[in-house]
């Protein structure tokens, strides 16, 4: 119900003179350009609604809601890889929703809501790979990676970045992946390895890209949309789907245990599910494929039929014991080592 303000002139009643809108705490784990075009777009066309966004790393945002559990100041949490919204619904901290869009969504998106007893959803997908500097690589005579074994190359001294998989969604995705591709023990020689070519571990998963597309790095390890957005935006970017094989998110979206708001979150949740809104996410840089099968994925996205992907395990990868035994031994057996 929408409240007014009224005022009192000389004794009487002065009609309302202004609405007291509905509140929407909203936490978005995509880049600030697509978060910010999504609250724009919601408030043009529902102006009771006032949302206050914080832009969050996945991570980020996993820890400001467990943080927040007994007195949630978050009503939905839009974006990011989907291992820490899993987690968060095993942990009790988002609600369940079925949304009235559920049917109208691509079958990997339902299989995320019905693989957490519907408390996220997929809102879109991407693979994991790297975009790299194609003319720092040309000056440099480096020779473009093609597989994941490529980047252990000593060529590649101090040319990678990758984010902090304790704060990104991201970088979490790559460890998940390698430990499936190859096994846990060898996936930890390898980035111990990898290590060494490594210049700085970001706190954003996307950071990466952007500092090689500026040339202050010479490849990010990132999810391939990311990169594409760099190369749509005229750097000088090449995007890699690894040989071996990779993994790849459904970002996700959870309402969150408790919220202070629930009705403008579950407008906002069906809103963002639609069609008509996924179909304008390219105009934020957003290249990522849509969840809402009536979508059109954009042409610039990376087509995931060629793509050699892994049977990403999200089940297990976004259960807590899970992540949280991986985090703790890249935290003692990579993090912990300093950068040369």
């Amino acid at each position: 119900m929408k409240l007014f303000k009224c005022a009192l002139l000389g004794g009487a009643m002065l009609l309302p003179s202004a609405a007291f809108a509905d509140e929407l705490n909203l936490i978005c784990s995509a880049d600030v350009v697509i978060c910010e075009k999504l609250v724009s777009e919601f408030e043009a066309s529902h102006s009771d609604i006032d949302v206050n966004m914080v832009r969050l790393s996945s991570g980020e945002a996993f820890a400001k809601v467990r943080a927040e559990a007994r007195n949630p100041q978050t009503d939905l949490w839009w974006g990011g890889t989907g291992d820490p919204h899993l987690q968060a619904g095993q942990d009790g901290l988002s609600a369940e929703y079925k949304s009235p869009m559920l049917d109208e969504l691509q079958d990997w998106a339902k299989g995320q809501a019905e693989v957490s007893n519907y408390h996220t959803v997929g809102v879109y997908s991407g693979a994991l790979g790297w975009g790299y500097n194609i003319d720092l690589f040309k000056e440099k005579g480096i020779e473009a990676p093609k597989c994941w074994a490529d980047l252990l190359d000593p060529a590649l001294k101090g040319e990678i970045q990758i984010a902090d998989p304790n704060s990104s969604g991201t970088a979490y995705t790559t460890l998940a992946t390698l430990v499936q591709l190859m096994g846990e023990d060898e996936a930890f020689d390898f980035l111990k390895k990898m290590h060494a070519n490594v210049s700085q571990y970001t706190k954003s998963g996307s950071a990466p890209v952007k500092a090689a597309a500026r040339g202050e790095t010479g490849l990010g390890i990132v999810f391939q949309h990311d990169a594409v957005a760099q190369a749509v935006a005229g750097f000088p970017v090449g995007v890699v789907a690894p040989c071996e094989g990779t993994g790849y998110e459904i970002g996700s979206m959870s309402l969150i245990e408790g919220a202070q708001n629930p009705e403008a979150a579950k407008t906002f949740y069906d809103w963002v599910l639609t069609a008509e809104v996924q179909n304008m996410m390219p105009d934020a840089g957003s290249f990522q494929i849509p969840s809402n099968a009536s979508a059109t994925p954009p042409k610039e996205a990376p087509d995931l039929s060629t793509i050699k992907l892994i049977d990403y395990d999200f089940a297990e990868y976004g259960s807590a014991e899970r992540r949280k035994a991986l985090l703790s031994r890249w935290d003692d057996e990579v993090g912990s080592m300093p950068l040369q």
